[in-house]
Formats: structure tokens, C-alpha cells, sequence
């Protein structure tokens, strides 16, 4: 059985439509959305509310981990449209959403990202798409788990879980022949981004799952630009599927 895995699609409706073409199944984990684009600071949801030049000071502020100012000049432009705030994001979400999940292939086993949005997912699967988020399916005779979401962070990205809940599903999931999240386990090649120079956070319970059941696989994205792409813990080969939205392209696995 052929598997495509994608991560970080954010945004890149265009080159979704073709992740599964000679595939048998899709796995996407998770970040569909595109919120701010740190390469193209005119692209997302916040340059389309704010323009461009909004976006270019919220992104150094961020860049330069002045997290405070960056939240109160934030706070000043949402105040300054028209009504409440969430409107405006929910509609620029919905949009992202439609076309996202139009061109995402069939089968495909999905669990969300920390820039997700779970409860807006709904409104937009179509037959053959599966959501699993502490859940486990088979595919080609192995056990697949997964879980979705990330973990607290300064960035207060959506879907930021607590250590604790976090470690629940990773949990609930159990032993798995191929482990499936959003974040990479807890280990520091794995976790730094060469680019934006700066660790991300990773999981402390994925990577005692990992000794504890021994995984053929653990399969992951978040980190754009890792230090190392793939490590391997004792018989587990963990692997960052890579930046989808940066390189169209999807991770093969065959099982």
C-alpha cells in the first residue's frame, strides 16, 4: 500500500489537489490554515484584514519574541474593524476551509495542527475524509494512531493543548504500528527550525511512547526547516513529513 503524508499545507490549496495522485490513501497532519506567512508577509489571513505593512511590523515583533507588543498592536487592529473581531476571522477562515477541503483527495486520514480550527472542520468533510484525533485506524494491515493538536505555547496559536491533555490521547492511542501528530517527540534535533532559529515545542509524552511501544514509524511536521528531518530511536524511525506549503510535494511511505 502507497501512503502520502503531508503537514503544514497552510494555505496551498493548489498543490493538495494532486498529494494523492498514484497514492492509495492521503494522511495530512494537520495547519491547513494560513494565518501569516513569514516568508510572504502579504499572503494570510492577517495581511488580507490589515495589508501588507501591518503584517511586516506584527511579524518583527514576533521574530523578535516581543510577544507583549505584539498581542497590544494586534489588539489595536482588531479593535478597529468594524464589530467584533471573530466574525471577521470566522469568514476568512471559512473561505480557507472550502478550498482546502475541495481540493484535499480521497481517502484521507486527517487530525489537525496547532493553527487548526477542530470545530469549524465539519462544515467542510466530504465521503472519505476521516478525522482521528486520539484515535486509531488500519491501514494496509498496520495500526495507525493519531493525535492532533499542539502544545502551550507564546504564540497562542488555536489549537494549543495543555502537557496533560496532550498526553491523554497520545495515551488513549496506545501501542500503534505508525504514530501520526502534528508535533515531533521531544528531541532537540527534531525540534529546531534552522531558519527561523528558534526551538519549537515538542512532545515529552510521543517520545516516551515511543520507548514504551516501540513504533515502526512516528510521523510529524510543525517544525519547517528541522535541523535533522529524520532520527531514529531505537527500532522507530521518526520522520518529518515536511513543509507542504514550501515544497508541493508529499512524504512516501510504503507498507
Amino acid at each position: 500500500m502507497r501512503i502520502h503524508v503531508v503537514s503544514d499545507v497552510h494555505g496551498r490549496a493548489e498543490a493538495l489537489r494532486g498529494a494523492g495522485d498514484g497514492a492509495d490513501a492521503l494522511i495530512c497532519l494537520g495547519d491547513l490554515l494560513l494565518f501569516i506567512d513569514y516568508s510572504d508577509h502579504a499572503q494570510g489571513i492577517f495581511a488580507e484584514l490589515f495589508g501588507r505593512e501591518n503584517a511586516d511590523r506584527f511579524i518583527e515583533l514576533r521574530t523578535l519574541r516581543r510577544f507583549g507588543e505584539a498581542r497590544e498592536f494586534s489588539r489595536a487592529l482588531w479593535a478597529g474593524l468594524d464589530g467584533e473581531a471573530w466574525p471577521h476571522i470566522e469568514r476568512a477562515v471559512d473561505r480557507q476551509y472550502a478550498e482546502l477541503f475541495a481540493a484535499m483527495p480521497t481517502p484521507a486520514y486527517l487530525t489537525y495542527g496547532n493553527v487548526d480550527i477542530p470545530r469549524m472542520w465539519g462544515a467542510h468533510l466530504r465521503d472519505g475524509h476521516h478525522v482521528l484525533d486520539g484515535e486509531t485506524t488500519e491501514l494496509g494491515g498496520l495500526t495507525f494512531g493519531f493525535v492532533g493538536g499542539g502544545l502551550r505555547t507564546e504564540y497562542r496559536t488555536p489549537y494549543e493543548l495543555d502537557d496533560e491533555e496532550y498526553a491523554a490521547k497520545v495515551e488513549a492511542v496506545g501501542a500503534v504500528d505508525v504514530l501520526c501528530s502534528h508535533i515531533p517527540p521531544a528531541v532537540p534535533e527534531l525540534l529546531y527550525d534552522t531558519v527561523a532559529r528558534r526551538f519549537e515545542r515538542g512532545s515529552e509524552a510521543i517520545l516516551d511512547a515511543i520507548r514504551r511501544t516501540r513504533p515502526k514509524y512516528v510521523l510529524f511536521g510543525h517544525v519547517h526547516q528541522p535541523l535533522a528531518r529524520r532520527i531514529r530511536i531505537g527500532r522507530t524511525e521518526c520522520v518529518n513529513v515536511g513543509h507542504f506549503r514550501a515544497s508541493g510535494a508529499p512524504y512516501v511511505l510504503s507498507v
